[in-house]
């Protein structure tokens, strides 16, 4: 069932020091839950994990031997110090062959949509879908092409193929994707008010009619001194 095989081994709960020790020595440690409870200590080596888990997913059922005994798990938590670059600590959940599991599988869009050509914008709103199934017919991922998506046109969650065996949890109305075209924005014109509008055009006919205050050519007002001629005083 599982393609990814990880090698770990037993290890005793111990103090804050003996974990930094481990981690040291190129070692993490990781804890296997069951659907009962139950935990069981590990220690992982850090090269193997890493080489091991690459492209595993939430919904990746990987098989781990733990000196000697094997389990189906999921990796359901890593604990990162995002400074170093490093992984603190995993948690995996052991699943049963036989026992229904629910998981999110990770959606991937594939292709170029036709919408994009056209000046359109692919949105995700949607990067992963729940469902349910056996772990024998879990799916790693969804691959949904989207190369002839038109632009205003969407895909939905009950547009996505599923296997037999699969079933959708998510809301079959979720989009997963769609093309947009891109919004002009226009400066909003700004009405003038109605006061504003009529000043505007009281001024607009004084300044248009001749010997009006205030227009080319008018008469002084009355009680205003003329203005002399150069020369004369």
């Amino acid at each position: 069932m599982s393609q990814f095989v990880l090698n770990a081994g037993m290890r005793t709960l111990g103090t804050k020091g003996t974990v930094h020790a481990l981690r040291r020595e190129g070692n993490i440690p990781a804890v296997v839950y069951d659907r009962h409870g139950k935990s069981t200590p590990i220690t992982l080596k850090t090269y193997d994990f890493l080489k091991a888990v690459e492209g595993v997913t939430e919904s990746t059922v990987v098989q781990l031997v733990v000196d000697g005994k094997s389990y189906d798990c999921l990796i359901k938590d890593r604990q990162l110090d995002w400074l170093r670059g490093k992984i603190l600590h995993v948690d995996f959940f052991e699943v049963e062959k036989d026992v229904v599991m629910r998981a999110k599988v990770p959606v991937h869009l594939v292709g170029i949509p036709v919408g994009v050509r056209e000046g359109g914008i692919l949105e995700n709103p949607c990067h992963e879908i729940e469902v349910e199934s056996l772990p024998r017919n879990m799916p790693p991922k969804f691959e949904i092409d989207v190369s002839e998506l038109h632009a205003n046109h969407s895909i939905h969650v009950r547009d996505v193929k599923v296997a037999e065996g699969v079933r959708v949890i998510s809301s079959a109305d979720q989009v997963v994707a769609l093309v947009k075209y891109a919004k002009i924005e226009v400066e909003p014109v700004v009405e003038p008010t109605a006061e504003e509008a009529a000043a505007a055009e009281a001024a607009a006919a004084a300044a248009a009619t001749p010997g009006a205050p205030g227009a080319p050519g008018a008469a002084p007002a009355a009680g205003a001194a003329a203005t002399p001629a150069p020369g004369k005083r």
